[in-house]
């Protein structure tokens, strides 16, 4: 999971951005799925399969400085099932 912040006014920008960032990767994910929130937020959760947590992944790189209010924030989950 990668989310971001954009510089007030540029969610849409930084959603493009993510876009085309997610599409370029080294190897494609099972499955890309891109959000937007309030506060020009974008999150980017991708699917992988992978032996375990510390298997090697393309990930999305860090957008310019004035794109973003604050550092890319990256989780790694694995499923435990669905409800």
């Amino acid at each position: 999971m990668w989310e971001a912040r954009a510089t007030a006014g540029r969610g849409a920008e930084l959603l493009e951005w993510a876009r085309a960032r997610a599409a370029e990767l080294a190897e494609r994910p099972l499955h890309c799925e891109l959000f937007r929130a309030p506060q020009d937020r974008v999150l980017v959760i991708t699917w992988w399969s992978a032996a375990d947590f510390a298997a090697r992944l393309p990930e999305l790189p860090e957008p310019a400085a004035d794109l973003i209010t604050r550092p890319v924030h990256r989780w790694r989950f694995e499923s435990v099932g669905r409800e």
